[in-house]
């Protein structure tokens, strides 16, 4: 039986990625006790092939030890999967002032930033062995869904699913990455005037990056990189590898590099993803 356990900060789209496990088949539970955890799993193991759980602030054990001992115990027949979501500090606090919604250690009179803080350092032990991390700063409901329906999905083949993401430094490193490679040395398509507007999508920005035998040579040493430890990781069963690869903004450099290493992954692999990070930002502000 597959077991999905749903957490993270209040106001990070939890209820949503439940709505998204339930239309995917899953058994969902919202809010269970912690310590009710492994009878939960006994209990529907055999009648249900996929359950998702709900964790959150309010039904953790006075101890932040026992958390780990509880999912240590678990039936070892379980696929125990663990998906956590977040988002920056600021964009919690503005959620909460918009929806008006109490945070739910604001009855330990802390003001919304102090509970939003403290809540991180409670729900450390589950987000440190998270299997799956997913940012929802820069996500809209929707957005949320459809990267949940992908990663999710593509577990599917029982193999690691790898996923190839590009970013802008000038907006932070994605907080998922496992590898992030910096790609802002290499020469970059924003300095000519023909290039600046277009994308590493663009046939002219894929031509001027090609005839860089710099860019070749980073590409293959980050494959090889990559080839080296994939089967390491999947030996370790993990289920997900996020490779990030940043440029200065993320539109020319780190685009071309991400679409050439998932092409050469998916002529061996039906379980790569990719996303552009910043080429959505972009496409939801026009």
């Amino acid at each position: 039986m597959k077991l999905l356990v749903v957490s993270g900060r209040s106001g990070s789209g939890k209820s949503v990625a439940l709505r998204v496990m339930e239309d995917l088949g899953y058994y969902c539970v919202d809010n269970i006790p912690v310590n009710l955890l492994s009878t939960l799993a006994t209990t529907v193991m055999g009648q249900y092939e996929r359950v998702a759980v709900s964790i959150d602030v309010r039904n953790l054990p006075q101890d932040p030890d026992e958390l780990a001992e509880i999912l240590s115990y678990l039936p070892r027949k379980l696929d125990l999967t663990i998906l956590y979501l977040d988002a920056d500090h600021a964009s919690l606090i503005k959620r909460f002032s918009e929806t008006r919604r109490l945070h739910p250690l604001s009855h330990q009179a802390m003001s919304l930033d102090e509970a939003i803080s403290r809540e991180q350092q409670l729900l450390d032990p589950i987000s440190s062995r998270a299997d799956l991390y997913i940012d929802t700063t820069d996500l809209n409901v929707h957005q949320l869904a459809e990267q949940l329906r992908e990663r999710i999905l593509g577990q599917k083949t029982g193999r690691l699913v790898i996923l190839f993401e590009s970013f802008g430094f000038k907006y932070g490193i994605p907080k998922d990455a496992d590898f992030v490679f910096d790609a802002r040395f290499l020469p970059n398509p924003h300095w000519e005037p023909d290039l600046k507007p277009l994308t590493g999508l663009d046939q002219p920005v894929k031509d001027y990056l090609a005839a860089q035998p710099v860019v070749a040579k980073y590409i293959w040493q980050i494959n090889s990189f990559i080839s080296t430890w994939l089967p390491h990781l999947e030996r370790n069963n993990r289920s997900y590898l996020t490779i990030a690869i940043g440029c200065t903004g993320g539109q020319h450099r780190s685009v071309y590099m991400v679409e050439s290493l998932a092409e050469s992954y998916r002529s061996s692999r039906d379980d790569v993803q990719l996303r552009h990070r910043e080429l959505v930002r972009h496409h939801n502000k026009a």
